[in-house]
Protein backbone atom coordinates (compact mmCIF):
# COMPACT_ATOMS: atom_id res chain seq x y z
CA UNK A 1 0.00 0.00 0.00
CA UNK A 2 2.46 2.10 0.79
CA UNK A 3 4.16 1.59 -2.16
CA UNK A 4 1.46 2.17 -4.44
CA UNK A 5 0.81 5.75 -2.20
CA UNK A 6 4.22 7.18 -2.85
CA UNK A 7 3.74 6.28 -6.25
CA UNK A 8 1.16 8.18 -7.01
CA UNK A 9 2.67 10.74 -4.73
CA UNK A 10 5.23 11.23 -7.12
CA UNK A 11 3.39 11.31 -10.25
CA UNK A 12 0.98 13.84 -8.89
CA UNK A 13 3.84 15.87 -7.94
CA UNK A 14 5.35 15.71 -11.45
CA UNK A 15 2.47 16.33 -13.16
CA UNK A 16 2.01 19.18 -11.36
CA UNK A 17 -1.57 18.57 -9.58
CA UNK A 18 -2.80 20.29 -7.12
CA UNK A 19 -6.00 18.21 -6.04
CA UNK A 20 -5.44 15.09 -4.17
CA UNK A 21 -8.52 14.48 -2.53
CA UNK A 22 -9.14 11.74 -0.99
CA UNK A 23 -5.36 11.42 -0.59
CA UNK A 24 -2.97 8.91 -1.84
CA UNK A 25 -2.82 6.41 0.69
CA UNK A 26 -6.87 6.10 0.49
CA UNK A 27 -6.58 6.03 -3.05
CA UNK A 28 -4.03 3.03 -3.04
CA UNK A 29 -6.51 0.90 -0.50
CA UNK A 30 -9.36 1.43 -3.31
CA UNK A 31 -7.34 0.89 -6.10
CA UNK A 32 -6.06 -2.11 -4.11
CA UNK A 33 -9.52 -3.46 -3.05
CA UNK A 34 -11.05 -3.92 -6.63
CA UNK A 35 -7.53 -5.38 -7.87
CA UNK A 36 -7.22 -7.93 -4.78
CA UNK A 37 -10.59 -8.56 -3.68
CA UNK A 38 -12.09 -7.71 -6.84
CA UNK A 39 -14.62 -5.44 -5.73
CA UNK A 40 -17.26 -4.23 -8.15
CA UNK A 41 -16.10 -0.46 -9.14
CA UNK A 42 -19.60 0.81 -8.12
CA UNK A 43 -19.25 -0.61 -4.23
CA UNK A 44 -16.09 0.84 -3.99
CA UNK A 45 -16.96 3.95 -5.35
CA UNK A 46 -20.51 4.32 -3.62
CA UNK A 47 -19.12 3.74 -0.08
CA UNK A 48 -16.43 6.59 -0.69
CA UNK A 49 -18.48 8.88 -2.44
CA UNK A 50 -16.92 8.81 -5.41
CA UNK A 51 -18.05 8.13 -9.10
CA UNK A 52 -17.42 5.03 -10.49
CA UNK A 53 -15.46 5.92 -13.37
CA UNK A 54 -13.05 7.79 -10.75
CA UNK A 55 -12.45 4.76 -9.13
CA UNK A 56 -11.58 3.33 -13.00
CA UNK A 57 -9.17 6.24 -13.61
CA UNK A 58 -7.40 5.72 -10.40
CA UNK A 59 -6.87 2.05 -11.13
CA UNK A 60 -5.58 2.08 -14.73
CA UNK A 61 -3.89 5.17 -13.77
CA UNK A 62 -2.42 2.93 -11.01
CA UNK A 63 -1.40 0.27 -13.13
CA UNK A 64 0.07 2.15 -15.64
CA UNK A 65 2.36 3.82 -12.60
CA UNK A 66 3.42 -0.41 -11.87
CA UNK A 67 3.64 -1.35 -15.89
CA UNK A 68 6.50 1.68 -15.65
CA UNK A 69 8.44 -0.01 -12.92
CA UNK A 70 8.27 -3.36 -14.33
CA UNK A 71 11.02 -3.84 -17.01
CA UNK A 72 10.16 -6.39 -18.80
CA UNK A 73 5.76 -6.51 -18.43
CA UNK A 74 5.74 -4.88 -22.18
CA UNK A 75 6.15 -8.74 -23.10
Amino acid sequence: MNHLADLLRRHLNAIGSRWWSPPPGKIAVIVLAVLRHDQRLADMAGDNGIAESTVRRWRDEMIRLLAVRAPRLDR
